[in-house]
């Protein structure tokens, strides 16, 4: 009997033995038929991505249609050299701006207008106009339809008319006037004909000689009355 008991005795004492150690693992690793060992404590797995951590997930790339085969835009490609620039210059007028214009003082006729247009008017200066002599206060008119764009008084022109054809490409310009037509004012639309003012001899003309110092000019692009090219007007007038 006493190998029984001490055999009893032996096991008893290697349970108590064993429990310390029990409490360390576990109860997983305790499964009946588990393989899984105890994990050390400085082994530990990290703990799981909080949502800020969590990496978001790509978004697929967008699909991109292949442009089709024998589809492909053609390129015109010139091998011919850029054209120079065009000159900035005055345009060329409508005929019916120049030509066949209305004699603009009252009663003069064709057969009394001389041409006066490249006569010397002061020191290396020539006349660009033609002088149209006539009484004081005979009336003056419109040579063409247009505008008035503007009214001015100037030391050689005296009262002076500025008048755009209906197409602004040229201007009419009546100078030397001894008044202005009533109600003659800036913008004012004008017909062929209708009244501008009467002749005079203020500015530099002489006070013996009337006249209506009348020229026509081409505008440049930018159409500025105070600064164009002038044509001659003799010849341009309706019997001539």
């Amino acid at each position: 009997m006493r190998w029984p008991f001490v055999f009893l005795l032996g096991a008893a004492c290697g349970a108590a033995a064993m429990l310390p150690l029990a409490g360390r693992w576990p109860a997983t690793l305790f499964g009946q038929g588990s393989q899984v060992r105890e994990v050390p404590a400085t082994m530990a797995l990290p703990a799981p991505a909080t949502s800020r951590q969590r990496a978001t997930p790509a978004a697929p790339a967008a699909s991109v249609e292949p442009w089709p085969v024998g589809n492909l835009p053609e390129v015109a490609v010139s091998s011919a050299a850029p054209a120079a620039a065009a000159s900035v210059g005055p345009a060329t007028p409508d005929p019916s701006a120049v030509n066949g214009l209305l004699i603009p003082v009252v009663g003069v006729q064709a057969s009394e207008l001389v041409d006066t247009f490249t006569q010397a008017r002061g020191t290396g200066r020539v006349h660009d106009a033609i002088d149209i002599m006539a009484a004081r206060g005979t009336p003056v008119v419109a040579a063409n339809d247009g505008h008035v764009v503007k009214l001015f008084t100037s030391k050689p022109g005296g009262l002076t008319v500025y008048q755009f054809d209906p197409h602004d490409q040229v201007i009419y310009y009546y100078a030397h006037l001894d008044s202005y037509a009533p109600g003659l004012a800036e913008g004012q639309i004008l017909r062929r004909g209708d009244p501008i003012g009467f002749v005079g001899s203020t500015g530099n003309a002489s006070a013996d000689a009337p006249h209506l110092h009348f020229e026509i000019q081409i505008l440049g692009p930018e159409k500025q009355w105070w600064h164009a090219t002038s044509i001659n007007p003799y010849g341009r007038f309706a019997g001539q």
